[in-house]
């Protein structure tokens, strides 16, 4: 028994040993993590499980409290609110705005990300290098994408192209709303939260949203029909303040950047992933709900339509220095190595 306390002792003050801080002087950091998605979301539970993990690791000496819901800022605003310092660490969608981040928008093409498993990983390791640039206002921590998502309508059966014409559609993110404007849509800009809103008072007649959050943000109350094609996925940022992490010390940095990396993201994006795929057969369970599946002939419709995106992208690319081949190439690699290629 006395072997047995001792050996229990030993191994309690191993676990001690191993909490303190890494520095007696480090000071104490207290993160303000901002999200937009609600509570119920599966990232703000994987987010604070990750804020835990950093607040372990650092002994303490990092602290966080997790904002969903807005709380701290409206959607559209969460780049510069962490530049700014509202926030000190943002769930941030590049393509809420337009022109600004045009690399990252690579991964938004249509049928270019099979799966948000392989196709976050990939997307992570292929950023790192465009980041310091891209997002030089803050400081990059991981980049993840959502499993791809669909062409979600109200009133109206959307089978092919054409049927979007003269319908007004809430696009997820920049490179669809291009795409709705090409087959002669019309784009209402509505984030997330405020999307169900348009749809119900008829601001909005289809929206290209993720499977599962449909029910999520309370979306399937208001629509009818979905269209079964992996149209495109949404690629997100995870960035910190600049100036918290500057004044960090350099072990606090180091907790900080081990947590910051392409497992990371893989792992804090894993649940909605897996939360997002299973909405899917949700969908097709629903009462109410039709899901519109496609002949080969009709996805080759889609693919053409699809093609001046890229041509479009390419341009705001080049115009901010880049090469698009090369832009693009890398990340096609990186899909096919993570079997994440559409």
């Amino acid at each position: 028994m006395k072997k047995l306390l001792a050996a229990t002792v030993g191994f309690a003050a191993i676990l001690a040993a191993g909490a303190q801080p890494a520095s007696a002087q480090d000071k104490i950091i207290n993160l303000k993590i901002s999200l937009w998605v609600p509570p119920t979301h599966p990232l703000v539970k994987s987010t604070q499980e990750w804020a835990d993990s950093i607040t372990k690791a650092s002994g303490g000496t990092i602290t966080a409290t997790v904002f969903p819901a807005e709380q701290l800022g409206k959607a559209f605003d969460h780049y510069d609110m962490v530049r700014d310092g509202i926030a000190d660490i943002g769930y941030v969608s590049p393509g809420y705005q337009p022109g600004r981040f045009p690399v990252i928008n690579a991964a938004q093409l249509p049928f270019t990300v099979a799966n948000a498993t392989g196709g976050s990983a990939a997307l992570d390791s292929w950023y790192r290098k465009y980041a310091p640039k891209e997002m030089a206002d803050t400081h990059f921590c991981m980049a993840f994408v959502h499993d791809p998502g669909a062409l979600h309508s109200t009133r109206k059966k959307i089978v092919l192209p054409s049927d979007v014409k003269g319908l007004k559609v809430r696009p997820a993110q920049q490179t669809m709303g291009e795409l709705v404007t090409t087959l002669g849509g019309t784009n209402v800009q509505a984030s997330a939260p405020e999307s169900r809103d348009a749809l119900e008072r008829g601001i909005a007649d289809a929206i290209t949203f993720p499977w599962n959050s449909i029910f999520l943000f309370g979306i399937d109350k208001v629509t009818k029909y979905t269209l079964d094609v992996p149209l495109y996925t949404t690629a997100y940022t995870w960035t910190m303040n600049k100036d918290v992490y500057a004044n960090a010390s350099a072990a606090q940095k180091k907790v900080l950047d081990d947590h910051c990396t392409t497992e990371w993201a893989v792992k804090l994006s894993a649940p909605w992933t897996e939360f997002e795929h299973a909405g899917r057969d949700k969908m097709k369970k629903a009462p109410g709900h039709e899901v519109v599946e496609l002949t080969p002939d009709q996805v080759a419709e889609w693919r053409k339509a699809v093609a001046p995106l890229q041509a479009s992208w390419e341009k705001q690319v080049a115009a901010k220095g880049y090469d698009p081949a090369v832009v693009l190439g890398d990340l096609k690699k990186a899909l096919a190595d993570k079997q994440a290629a559409f």
